[in-house]
């Protein structure tokens, strides 16, 4: 990658993790232009070139991706939702709704599938990697636990289309290989963020950070690849897992969906972590090592 379109790639982040954290707000053009340091000018036309997307698609896509997962997983109104996702209406976030998943905002919190909607067929089968297990067997090999992370800064690499066979574990070797240059292996937690849901996001669009904690003045000098951020003091519901990788994707799925409905805890709008604990065999993918771990807060009733 040369240097030009690295400093592309790296603004267009900034945008992204902008407009991520901002959903709830009306986001003009020249707010993201200032963000990514481009001329109001040229910078739609940039970041359709570093995406794939038009602004307004993406903030769309990623407004109705949360809203799917507020309306499986949090009992706030449909209109509260709706207001907390960025849209001016409940009649106008039902409209775009149906429109993009080809199913109302009602019918799919009582069902919680997109059957009909051509995005269906752009989906991730990730139902076809869970075991089966009975509720005993689920809370026995899932046990969860509530804790606190203090707020961290990480380095991390974005991968688009994560589905891509070996584009995920090549990236781990990568942030590996540079963590053990900079003396950072040994001391510093390796994980994976989660920032889309398999179920409503299309795999080409679907976005995984593979990331590194940070000491607290450590610099990192030029790099090709590796972005930084904050990440806020969160709650989190954590399970540890050992196994192989239908193991894990069943205790992704019990953990946001049985234990996660019937808690008092609804989701925080913060990625999900998949945190390593044996760093040595992170890119063994036959068997895992990990804590999963739920971004969470009291449920608010409205």
């Amino acid at each position: 990658m040369n240097k030009s379109s690295e400093i592309y790639r790296h603004r267009i982040n900034k945008v992204i993790d902008y407009v991520t954290q901002n959903l709830d707000k009306s986001i003009s053009l020249d707010e993201l232009a200032s963000v990514s340091f481009f001329s109001p000018y040229h910078f739609h036309r940039i970041f359709v070139a570093v995406t794939g997307e038009s602004v307004n698609n993406f903030t769309v896509r990623i407004r109705l991706e949360k809203t799917a997962r507020l309306l499986k997983f949090s009992k706030n109104t449909i209109s509260n939702i709706a207001f907390e996702c960025g849209f001016s209406s409940p009649s106008d976030f039902s409209r775009t709704f149906k429109q993009y998943f080809g199913v109302a905002p009602s019918t799919y919190r009582k069902n919680g599938e997109i059957k009909n909607s051509k995005i269906r067929q752009e989906l991730f089968p990730v139902n076809d990697y869970h075991y089966t297990m009975t509720e005993e067997e689920l809370k026995n090999n899932y046990p969860v636990e509530i804790r606190e992370l203090p707020k961290r800064r990480i380095a991390y690499i974005r991968i688009t289309n994560s589905f891509e066979e070996g584009v995920v574990i090549k990236t781990y070797e990568n942030i590996i290989k540079w963590a053990k240059k900079t003396n950072l292996f040994d001391s510093e937690q390796i994980f994976g963020m989660s920032t889309n849901d398999p179920l409503v996001t299309p795999k080409e669009k679907y976005r995984y950070e593979v990331c590194i904690t940070l000491p607290e003045n450590f610099e990192i000098k030029s790099t090709n690849f590796i972005e930084t951020m904050i990440l806020p003091k969160c709650k989190y519901a954590i399970t540890s897992v050992s196994g192989d990788f239908n193991f894990v994707a069943t205790g992704i799925k019990y953990l946001y969906t049985d234990w996660l409905i019937n808690s008092e805890f609804e989701p925080e709008h913060q990625p999900g972590l998949e945190l390593f604990l044996d760093k040595e065999n992170i890119c063994n993918w036959s068997h895992f090592d990990l804590e999963l771990c739920a971004p969470i807060k009291t449920i608010k009733i409205y």
